[in-house]
């Protein structure tokens, strides 16, 4: 008798197999960007912590203040720079310290309070009449001491020509800081209101012009170390006061003189070490004397 071969049953197609393939690439995609993800917030952190440290870094060279007043933050950026500007708070942590070491032969963080006191305490009395006329203003800053002088006793709207009258103040001020060693900035500020003449084509240039007669001024007639002086100009960006009114303008047309209370030690070397420095060759291959200009007799 004949063996009964078995019928195999029929095999059906499996038309959800795509789903197994769809579904692993579904998980690695999640995957992909939860990596993504977290090398972004890793790279924020790094990114926070490196800006710190080069805070610190600046503020310990003492070119991290670059003027006595502070440029407004611009809040639209991806990572607010306010989470960066914690410069004081961060010198007293331990963790940033160590991270950023301090450098060796650098100036002092923060200026003497009895130096800057005194000095303050002599200018106050030196310039007092100045004072109560409003046409000079004295405050302090994390690096020293500013004297600000209003646009209204010292230049004309528009002009860097100082008044006739404004050089006697220049002079009792500059015969205090005759002798300190202590640097000194002279800062040109306007206020936002353009400027075009044929003079100057900018606030800028007005600024800076301002600043550069004053700076000028104390070498040739009150003969002022020429290595302690520094002249910038900063136009309307560094405002003192709110540009919306007339009162705030004013106070924003200014120059500052600005006293940098440094180690007294450190800023002696400074001068020594750049005085004995050899000047670069000229095309001739001769060093070139630093050019300065003649004195000129005080005026009596």
């Amino acid at each position: 008798m004949a063996r009964r071969r078995r019928r195999k049953p029929e095999e059906h197609a499996n038309h959800e197999r795509w789903l197994i393939s769809y579904a692993d690439f579904i998980t690695l995609l999640f995957a992909f960007f939860v990596v993504l993800f977290s090398s972004a917030q890793v790279d924020h952190r790094k990114v926070g912590q490196i800006a710190m440290a080069i805070q610190v870094a600046f503020q310990q060279m003492g070119v991290f203040e670059s003027s006595n007043t502070h440029m407004p933050l611009d809040k639209s950026e991806p990572m607010p720079f306010e989470k960066v500007q914690v410069v004081e708070n961060a010198m007293r942590d331990t963790d940033l310290a160590q991270m950023v070491p301090p450098m060796k032969g650098v100036i002092s963080n923060e200026p003497d309070p009895q130096e800057v006191a005194a000095i303050r305490k002599t200018l106050e009395t030196t310039l007092a009449k100045q004072i109560e006329r409003k046409s000079v203003g004295i405050h302090e800053t994390r690096e020293g001491l500013v004297v600000s002088l209003r646009e209204i006793g010292f230049f004309d709207s528009g002009s860097a020509t100082l008044r006739p009258g404004a050089q006697a103040t220049l002079e009792q001020i500059a015969n205090v800081l005759r002798d300190l060693p202590e640097g000194i900035r002279i800062e040109g500020h306007t206020d936002n209101v353009p400027i075009h003449n044929a003079d100057f084509p900018s606030n800028w240039e007005l600024s800076t012009a301002r600043a550069t007669e004053i700076v000028k001024l104390f070498i040739t007639r009150y003969h002022i170390d020429p290595g302690r002086l520094q002249a910038s100009g900063y136009a309307q960006y560094h405002p003192q006061a709110s540009n919306d009114t007339a009162e705030g303008r004013a106070l924003n047309r200014r120059v500052d003189i600005v006293i940098v209370v440094r180690d007294r030690a450190q800023m002696a070397a400074d001068l020594t070490q750049a005085r004995s420095s050899p000047r670069p060759p000229d095309s001739q291959g001769l060093s070139s004397p630093r050019a300065l200009p003649s004195p000129v007799p005080p005026a009596k």
